[in-house]
């Protein structure tokens, strides 16, 4: 048990490198970008996404989680993987091509046609890494991935701000998309010593996807229902609108995963070693909620309090629409590493046939939520999230605690305590702030709040026992003192 401590705070620390780098840069040159692009660049990137993340989707087909789950691969498993995925690839980028005309059609954007036969060739990129991703994750090697995914986002950006700047529009957001899954590619390549043999089994294939059609399904299904939003928007609004809901769901979505997938890649490959262990399988489970909502509670709650001075003193009024959106996303994000870390117990004990279940459920919630918001226009709508996500949760937290006999009542009341922290503490720099100080926030006073917030949030998850605290810390100091006895 020890070891597999060690193995997940080695995974979590190189996972947290690869989120405030890459995914700390990702968030950053989006708020630049807004600097030198208008909102409906945004929205014609949000109408393309749809199509973008299915066509991803579909060529994985749930191999990659597959392969991690499998108890021993060998190279003709690991093969077959691969040539199944870039033959998907190309079938797939055949239907994006031809299907161009009708999606453009359907949000009455023409530019959207060139935009997709561009931006669909993503899916032969991306074809490349599912395999080199499962073999470093089996071996917990997540120092490659950061660095792949940190490049690709450090080079990417820059190019996008370098042509955003020289007027390439929305082009310049493709071109940051395309780069950024080219360079992280060739870099998991470079690092790695596998290559795929000329070799295919039909059974191996079988196998492999046996296991991962119902993630394939599940992960179809949730990308629809995940782009409904845009979808509805996009044909209901103007691109203008739909790029402000965009961008706000994209500045909450992507720390929110970004968050839960930091922990969550690092520990479901020690998670499911641990498949056969109920009671150990439980108190790590147990351990990974409390750290993850630890850790993402007063990130998203930050996101939402400070949203309002950060816009108005950064960016132009045609954006300021966006901040009662985050201010409301953000309490779908703090929801998100519960819906998600639920669905992971349920893969580890080999039910993938569940996630699809309350994958159907949590979806036929927030779709009927979503028709039902139409009428109240996009604010209607951002609130339907917050309600769903609210009522979906219960299927999957209750599914996945009788899987290893963990209540729904012990498992929120690990999770909230750190919200309530959170949210306590930023009641407190709030009052301070604008009952005491009684002034705007300028420029250099925002980081000094931020800092103050982060200080009464340790404080006050000392006063309610959040044990995740502990647990983070437990897992700095573990890998510190590594590195101090291997100097000496």
């Amino acid at each position: 048990m020890q070891n597999m401590n060690q193995k997940i705070g080695i995974g979590v620390i190189w996972n947290f490198i690869n989120l405030f780098a890459s995914r700390g840069a990702s968030v950053l040159f989006t708020l630049l970008l807004a600097r030198f692009l208008a909102p409906d660049a945004f929205g014609l990137i949000a109408m393309m996404s749809v199509l973008i993340e299915l066509a991803n989707i579909l060529v994985t087909s749930g191999m990659g989680q597959a392969l991690i789950r499998s108890k021993s691969v060998n190279e003709v498993e690991l093969s077959t993987a691969f040539w199944a995925n870039l033959a998907t690839s190309g079938f797939v980028y055949l239907f994006l091509f031809f299907a161009a005309p009708f999606f453009a059609n359907f949000y009455q954007q023409l530019e959207l046609i060139e935009l997709i036969r561009v931006l669909g060739l993503v899916v032969f990129i991306n074809s490349g890494r599912t395999v080199q991703v499962a073999i470093l994750s089996r071996r917990m090697n997540f120092k490659v991935q950061a660095l792949a995914n940190t490049v690709g986002v450090l080079l990417s950006g820059a190019l996008a701000i370098s042509l955003a700047y020289m007027g390439a529009g929305v082009w310049s957001l493709v071109a940051q998309i395309l780069s950024s899954a080219l360079v992280a590619v060739a870099i998991l390549w470079i690092r790695s010593s596998w290559r795929p043999r000329l070799v295919f089994s039909y059974s191996a294939f079988r196998e492999l996807f046996r296991f991962g059609k119902n993630l394939l399904l599940e992960g179809v299904l949730a990308t629809l229902y995940q782009n409904s939003y845009f979808l509805v928007i996009g044909k209901l609004f103007s691109a203008e609108i739909t790029g402000l809901y965009y961008f706000a769901r994209r500045i909450t979505h992507i720390i929110a995963t970004q968050l839960t997938g930091a922990v969550q890649q690092a520990t479901y490959p020690a998670l499911a070693t641990l498949q056969d262990q109920q009671d150990a399988l439980r108190s790590k489970y147990r351990q990974v909620i409390q750290m993850m909502m630890f850790i993402c509670a007063p990130l998203m709650i930050a996101v939402g309090g400070f949203a309002d001075p950060v816009f108005k003193l950064l960016f132009s009024a045609e954006w300021h629409a966006a901040i009662e959106y985050i201010e409301w996303l953000v309490i779908v994000a703090v929801l998100y590493p519960l819906h998600s870390i639920s669905l992971n117990i349920m893969n580890v004990k080999g039910r993938s046939d569940l996630v699809l279940k309350v994958g159907l459920i949590k979806k036929s919630i927030n779709l009927a939520l979503l028709f039902a918001a139409i009428p109240f226009g996009v604010k209607g709508i951002v609130i339907s999230q917050v309600i769903g996500s609210f009522i979906a949760l219960a299927p999957g937290i209750y599914v996945s605690g009788r899987l290893i006999q963990y209540s729904v009542r012990e498992q929120l009341l690990d999770a909230f305590k750190p919200v309530l922290a959170a949210a306590l503490a930023l009641v407190v720099i709030k009052v301070v702030v604008e009952v005491l100080v009684q002034q705007p926030y300028p420029l250099i006073f925002i980081p000094v709040a931020g800092l103050c917030y982060l200080v009464m949030f340790l404080v006050f998850t000392r006063l309610l026992k959040a044990e995740g605290l502990n647990y983070s810390m437990n897992i700095v100091t573990r890998r510190y003192f590594r590195f101090s006895r291997r100097e000496k």
